[in-house]
This record gives C-alpha cells, sequence and structure tokens, in this order.
C-alpha cells in the first residue's frame, strides 16, 4: 500500500509529542516549533491518513480511539528508524564510540596494551570491548561481526577477498623448558633428542598448537602430550612447574622469569606472523583506519 506524501517522520514527531504532552503550546516549545506549524502538521497528517485522530472542543483537541492505534504504530516506526540511522552510522564508522576488538592471549603483555593506549591517543572519545581467544574462535566471530577487527598468529596473509590483512611482525617458536633444565646450556634444540619426553600444549583451536604439530611431523614422531590447556598462561605455568616441556612462541619470555625458551635447530624453524585483521567493507571506517596505523606502528616499532 502505498502511503501518503502527508505523513513523514518529522510528523510523526508532532503526533507523538502532542499525544504525550497533550497541549499545542507545549509541544511547540518542546520541539522549537511556532503553534501553527504545530497545528498544520496535525491536520496534514488527518489529511494523509484520510480518517480524523482528532475531535475538536473549542481551541483543545481530544484525541480519538484512532489517535491512540496510530501512536503505538508511529511510535514503532520512528524507534525502528532511529535504530537503522545509527545502526548505519556505526557501520561507517560516523558517530561510533565502541570498537570490539579480539586478540590472543599471548599478545596481552606487551602488543595489545600498546596498540590501545596509542588507539586512545589517536581517539580519547573511543570505548574499546577487547575479546580473547583462540585463532578460531576469533575468526569465527569477526566473520559473524561480533567482533569489529582481531589480532592473530598466521602464516600468511588471507587471500584477497572480504578480510584486510595489516602484518605487524614475525615470531620464532622456540622450545620452552623450567629454569635450570638438563637442557638449559643448549644453544639450539634438536626434536629428535625429545623422544620420550612429556609435553604440555594448548588446544587444536589455537595457532601454536598447529605450530607444535607441525614441528613434530618434521621430527618424525608424535609427542606425548601430559596435559592440553586452553590459554598460554597457564601453559607457560605448568612448564615453569615441571609438568612438561612446550613449543611457545617467543613474545612469551616476558610471562615467567622461571621459564627458558632455546631456538630449535633450523630444520624445525617455523615463525608465525601477528597481523590484523578487519572486514574489507570496513576499511574505511575512521576507528578501523586509527588502529590499523598504531598496527603498522608497532610493525616497526
Amino acid at each position: 500500500m502505498e502511503i501518503d506524501e502527508e505523513i513523514t517522520l518529522k510528523k510523526l514527531e508532532v503526533f507523538l509529542s502532542f499525544m504525550k504532552l497533550g497541549n499545542m503550546a507545549r509541544v511547540s516549545e518542546a520541539l522549537g516549533q511556532s503553534t501553527v506549524s504545530v497545528h498544520r502538521a496535525l491536520h496534514s497528517l488527518e489529511e494523509g491518513l484520510r480518517c480524523p485522530l482528532f475531535k475538536r472542543d473549542g481551541r483543545k483537541l481530544i484525541p480519538l480511539a484512532t489517535a491512540y492505534t496510530f501512536a503505538e504504530y508511529a511510535t514503532r516506526a520512528l524507534r525502528e528508524c532511529e535504530e537503522g540511522v545509527r545502526k548505519t552510522r556505526e557501520a561507517a564508522g560516523f558517530t561510533a564510540t565502541r570498537l570490539k576488538i579480539g586478540g590472543l592471549y599471548s599478545l596481552t603483555v606487551r602488543t595489545i596494551p600498546q596498540l590501545l593506549v596509542g588507539l586512545k591517543t589517536r581517539r580519547p572519545e573511543l570505548d574499546v570491548d577487547l575479546t580473547l581467544g583462540s585463532n578460531r574462535e576469533l575468526l569465527h566471530k569477526l566473520d559473524d561481526g561480533q567482533l569489529d577487527a582481531i589480532v592473530i598468529a598466521l602464516h600468511e596473509a588471507p587471500r584477497q577477498g572480504e578480510l584486510v590483512a595489516v602484518p605487524m611482525f614475525d615470531d620464532d617458536i622456540l622450545f620452552a623448558a623450567p629454569l635450570h633444565s638438563r637442557f638449559a646450556g643448549y644453544e639450539r634444540i634438536d626434536l629428535q633428542e625429545l623422544r620420550g619426553e612429556k609435553f604440555v600444549s594448548l588446544g587444536e583451536d589455537f595457532a601454536t598448537y598447529q605450530d607444535f604439530s607441525h614441528a613434530f611431523e618434521l621430527a618424525g614422531f608424535l609427542p606425548e602430550i601430559a596435559m592440553r590447556v586452553g590459554d598460554i598462561f597457564s601453559l607457560t605455568n605448568l612448564v615453569s612447574g615441571g609438568i612438561g616441556y612446550a613449543l611457545l612462541p617467543g613474545r612469551v619470555a616476558h610471562f615467567s622469569p622461571q621459564v627458558q625458551l632455546i631456538p630449535l635447530e633450523a630444520r624445525y624453524a617455523i615463525s608465525q606472523r601477528i597481523m590484523l585483521l578487519l572486514p574489507k567493507n570496513r576499511e574505511r571506517d575512521p576507528n578501523l583506519l586509527a588502529l590499523a596505523a598504531e598496527c603498522r606502528m608497532a610493525g616497526r616499532r
């Protein structure tokens, strides 16, 4: 059904204000319009609806049952329109005051705090929600729109398509052992010497677990895993407590003074690339542009 051109959002605003305040002078003051303009808006709205909304009692307008019915739907229409405008502006990066960023646990000691400090300097009005998780979890949430951007570990940039990648730095996978272990004096570790040793690892959703598995594929044997955990802090504590050895990225060196990180022999060398990922359709979002600029600076540092 075609909606008459006399029915506009502005007139709906005037109508709902009158239904709430019940007096043209008060509506005029609230909306900053003359009483003549308020009266004209209500009268033309009736013309557009082709049915009366009020009965006249001298200078007063008394709402009819039709007015209360129309008010219910007009309220919903304005609310939905306002929400649509807000969401559209946020999607375009305008007026958005909150950014939802995902990151790896292993990046929370230095990398992510530095990014957030730099981002707040660039956009002080911006609030940030930080979600921590595995590579797989964060990619899924980015794809679902639950996150605006993520900082994760990959071995190569994703193919050109729906995501934009901003590389930051490369991080080598190292052998992790408690201080004063029998490997303390080693300059490099040959994984062949670790047959029969116990290891602790992350779950399969984590990039570091994939690197752990790949390294032992290169070594030609399956390691004995004593325990799996869901975050890298717990994993580091298990290593320091002597529960098992691990293969960890170099960025965890600051997690615990009780853990020693030793490079692997060259034939087992694996590195992760830390990068920012964001949706391509939002790459001009001012908030994400500021975040990308901070990530590039972090890479140069």
